[in-house]
């Protein structure tokens, strides 16, 4: 995200809930009620085409609702104005609480990529997707999209300068097609 500060990604909004401009929440975080409180300002991400670019919208109120989270912004006051804000993920600017298992985009970049004992590669970039990031990886001949997944990349050491990978077959290499083993 621009701007001089870090940004962390701490939510996405899903869809518009009931009439009053409510929006289910899907949380990118492990303390939604200290993230999400009245007057907590965020960021937006939403397409250059969105009347929301480049604005950022404010909490008015946090709940859970039947299991679900749920936000109330301010400026937004009906369902019309709430289903032009869905998709749309949250950021906000880093500040020092330390969240199990999460890191800044900033901190993954260069670390090495191991498997197996072997470094295979080093992170580029980290993309923000709606679904999950992708850690974009360099290695020896090609740029590689994995999947930053708990069962993908099981490990993130930080001060020791690695991201520990277990790939499913075929994610950083080649695999034989069904011609090749027929022949054989």
């Amino acid at each position: 995200m621009a701007g001089e500060k870090n940004q962390l990604r701490v939510g996405r909004l899903l869809k518009a809930h009931g009439l009053k401009g409510a929006l289910k929440l899907e949380l990118y975080t492990d303390n939604p009620e200290r993230r999400f409180v009245p007057g907590a300002e965020f960021t937006l991400q939403v397409p250059e085409s969105s009347e929301w670019h480049g604005k950022t919208v404010t909490i008015r109120d946090y709940r859970v609702m039947n299991g679900s989270s749920v936000v109330f912004l301010h400026g937004v006051e009906d369902r019309t104005a709430a289903e032009s804000l869905v998709k749309a993920i949250l950021w906000m600017d880093e500040d020092d609480e330390v969240e199990v298992d999460a890191w800044y985009a900033h901190q993954l970049v260069g670390l090495d990529v191991v498997r197996d004992d072997t470094v295979i590669g080093r992170v580029l970039r980290v993309d923000h997707l709606p679904a999950q990031d992708l850690l974009i990886v360099k290695t020896a001949d090609a740029e590689v999209m994995v999947p930053f997944v708990e069962a993908i990349v099981p490990s993130v050491d930080i001060p020791g300068h690695r991201i520990v990978v277990t790939p499913p077959a075929g994610l950083f290499e080649e695999l034989p097609s069904a011609d090749d083993s027929a022949s054989e």
